[in-house]
């Protein structure tokens, strides 16, 4: 999404949480950082953290990658949340209700999938972004 809102020239602040603990303080899997970095990207200084509250009151969205988090999401926020809460696929034409493809129990080449369905999904949200 960064590369996406840089490209089109748009001033946003993206910021990437989980809904469990699970990988708090770590970087991101090996495997993602080299489809980044493939991609044009080093994702290398980023941490893994929990969404927390106050994200529901920071961010005017917050996108899921699938059902799953997606209901996570709205049991986590808060009742004076403002942030539209949504599945990110929602954006890419035929794919509305869709999770992204999640790689993490497979080989690297499931990054490169994820990485291409993210992708499509950023662009399709920047030119919303943009009208």
């Amino acid at each position: 999404m960064r590369l996406a809102a840089e490209g089109a020239g748009l001033d946003v602040e993206i910021d990437s949480a989980g809904t469990a603990a699970y990988h708090v303080g770590s970087p991101p899997d090996d495997r993602a950082q080299a489809s980044a970095l493939r991609n044009g990207a080093d994702i290398s200084g980023l941490r893994g953290r929990q969404a927390v509250e106050g994200d529901f009151r920071r961010f005017t969205h917050i996108f899921a990658l699938d059902g799953s988090n997606l209901a996570d999401l709205r049991q986590l926020a808060p009742p004076d949340a403002t942030a539209e809460l949504g599945l990110l696929m929602d954006f890419v034409p035929g794919f509305e209700g869709r999770a992204v493809a999640d790689p993490y129990y497979g080989d690297s080449a499931g990054f490169d999938v994820t990485w291409s369905e993210v992708s499509s999904a950023a662009k399709a949200l920047v030119a919303k972004l943009r009208t």
